[in-house]
This record gives structure tokens, sequence and C-alpha cells, in this order.
């Protein structure tokens, strides 16, 4: 058993079914098989998948490629969930279909600044020292 950051225990069994939903996901959307108008699934990732201690919901992090636009596909959806869970209903044998709530991944975008940081550190005691 491991800890999120609200020091809430995260299960084998949330990590588990979290890890099925997010492959079934990624492989729905890789297949189009929800046909979500408006949109093209294929170059959406899901990145991470996190369930809720009773398994009845998840958060699904997707970013599409390039980082371009998330809110937009997040918004269209979360509008289009219906379509993502009749899709996903047909793949999983469990005995709750979760909920699915779409969020914006953010951590790219965190460690890109990270990395901007320690880089920034690293060229000023370069200069600091005299080294160029």
């Amino acid at each position: 058993m491991s800890k999120n950051l609200n020091n809430q225990v995260i299960t084998q069994r949330q990590l588990r079914v979290g890890e099925l939903v997010k492959k079934n996901i990624g492989e729905i959307f890789i297949m189009d098989e929800a046909k979500i108008p408006h949109l093209d699934t294929k170059i959406i990732t899901v990145t991470e998948v996190k369930m809720s201690a009773d398994l009845k919901s998840a958060r699904v992090y997707v970013i599409p490629l390039g980082g371009d636009q998330t809110e937009e596909v997040v918004m269209i959806l979360t509008e289009y969930t219906h379509l993502v869970r009749r899709a996903l209903s047909k793949r999983l044998d469990i005995k709750f279909l979760p909920k699915l709530n779409f969020v914006e991944d953010k951590s790219f975008d965190y460690a890109q600044r990270i990395e901007r940081l320690i880089k920034e550190n690293n060229d000023n005691e370069k200069k600091k020292n005299g080294y160029n």
C-alpha cells in the first residue's frame, strides 16, 4: 500500500483497476471505438487513471499530442463521457463500471518548468564560478 498527497491509502486493487482502465481507454482512443464527434481521439494520451477507494469513479488524466488545446479536449471528453463508458463496458468485466472524470494532465508542464529552473541554476553557477 502507498499513500497519495492527501495521505489517503492507495490499495493494490485501486492501482490494478486503474491500470486496467487506463490501458482500455487508451485502446478505445487509438481504435476510435467511442466515435466522439469533432475529436480525433487517436492523438489523445491517457497518462494516468486514479480510482476512488470504492472503485466506482475514476479520474482520467489526458493530454493531446503536443499539449495543444488541452482544455478544449477535456471539455469534449467530459461532454461525451457516456460514449467512452459504453465502449469501456464492452471491454471490461468488472462489478461496477466506474464513472469517468476527465482531467487535464499538467505534469508535463510541471516537469518542463523544473528542468528549466535546474538549467538556469546550473548556468548561474557556471557564471558565478567563472566557467562558460
